[in-house]
């Protein structure tokens, strides 16, 4: 009996004294407290969330709408933090357990206000579509992505801070090192500084239909801080490294103010000049007379016999459409070729195809006999 009394006071010594001194009675019952708000985390985000959606639906701008749902995941991280500081003030610690947990209580607090700083950075940023007018696109997207980088910095900062890191020595570490991987990621830097120069420039734009000389020719669709992604017409995506689009040629067909339609119409060789004449000035009377098409002094517009080629007649065609649509620039070539074969088909004269004529001076006057073998004489030629 003796020595289970001896037990008993040992398992009541383990029990008070619990873990970093705590009551293992008062860490249960801490753990039942963090249980119970991790349980109730949903509820409460959704009765918060429903409180702050009735005032916010009496206002007029649709900002706070969107800021409000970038801001329902911090929200319903909220009972967590509190969760974690109901069950540390039960448990009371004392000594370096207290400043741990205390310490941790804060940095729950810090990592949830600049989580909720990060998330309405998407929301405020389209008071920086504003400065489009003076800066492109994709500047201002790169400065959005500043802002949040800043913010995930400052926060870790505060973070370090609560725990008695000092962030001073360790940006100073991060300087030397940075030296050391500037020397091996130049490729990465030059990429970086041949973005920004896009920009500045205002080369391209998102959403511009651009061609790089042997690389890639379609659609912008993000310009990175390494790379730009053009988007094929088959849909494909292709990442151009920054540098080969600042150093390199870049035609931006977007910017085009006309566009150009360039051809060269053969006929045949029997058409007369008459012909030829009726041809040209029904073609230049054609472009000239639609409003579909750019006229001069604006743009050049020229409709000229070219030249004489190996199997034809060439007349140059050259115009440009109001539209640089692409769709609509199809629809005017189309009519465009249609008047083309009417006028050619009324003037009596054709489309020349590629030919060649061989000419005999003369023939010879006597054919040689053909040799037939001996004892063949009865048989068929053969077929």
């Amino acid at each position: 009996m003796k020595k289970f009394q001896e037990f008993w006071r040992l398992v009541i010594d383990v029990w008070e004294t619990g873990v970093f001194g705590i009551d293992l009675g008062h860490i249960i019952v801490a753990l039942i407290i963090l249980l119970v708000f991790l349980m109730i985390r949903r509820a409460f985000g959704e009765f918060v969330l429903k409180v702050i959606r009735k005032h916010v639906a009496k206002t007029k701008t649709t900002l706070d709408d969107h800021a409000l749902d970038v801001l329902e995941r911090p929200i319903r991280f909220l009972p967590v933090v509190l969760g974690v500081f109901f069950a540390s003030e039960f448990m009371r610690p004392e000594g370096d357990t207290a400043q741990f947990m205390d310490s941790l209580i804060r940095s729950l607090i810090a990592f949830t206000i600049f989580w909720g700083f990060h998330a309405l950075v998407g929301p405020l940023s389209i008071f920086f579509t504003r400065l489009e007018k003076v800066f492109s696109s994709a500047m201002v997207m790169w400065l959005i992505k500043t802002i949040k980088f800043a913010v995930i910095f400052v926060g870790a900062a505060a973070i370090l801070e609560i725990w008695g890191i000092e962030v001073g020595p360790i940006l100073a570490g991060f300087g030397l090192f940075g030296v050391a991987v500037a020397l091996g990621a130049q490729d990465l830097f030059k990429n970086l500084i041949a973005g920004l120069l896009i920009i500045a420039e205002k080369r391209f734009q998102i959403g511009d239909w651009i061609r790089i000389d042997g690389v890639v020719e379609g659609t912008v669709e993000t310009i990175g801080f390494r790379s730009t992604m053009v988007r094929r017409f088959d849909k494909a995506p292709v990442y151009v490294p920054n540098t080969k689009l600042s150093d390199g040629a870049v035609t931006n067909f977007s910017e085009m103010t006309q566009r150009r339609i360039y051809w060269k119409i053969g006929v045949e060789y029997r058409t007369t000049v008459g012909q030829l004449r009726k041809i040209r000035d029904e073609i230049e009377t054609y472009v000239l007379g639609s409003d579909e098409f750019e006229h001069p002094p604006t743009v050049p517009t020229f409709v000229r016999i070219d030249a004489f080629s190996d199997s034809s007649i060439d007349i140059m065609l050259y115009c440009f459409t109001r539209t640089t649509d692409w769709g609509k620039w199809l629809e005017i070539k189309e009519r465009l070729a249609y008047r083309i074969k009417d006028i050619i088909e009324g003037a009596g004269s054709a489309f020349a195809f590629p030919s060649q004529s061989i000419y005999v001076e003369t023939l010879p006057d006597e054919a040689p006999e053909t040799f037939v073998p001996p004892g063949t004489a009865s048989l068929e030629p053969p077929k």
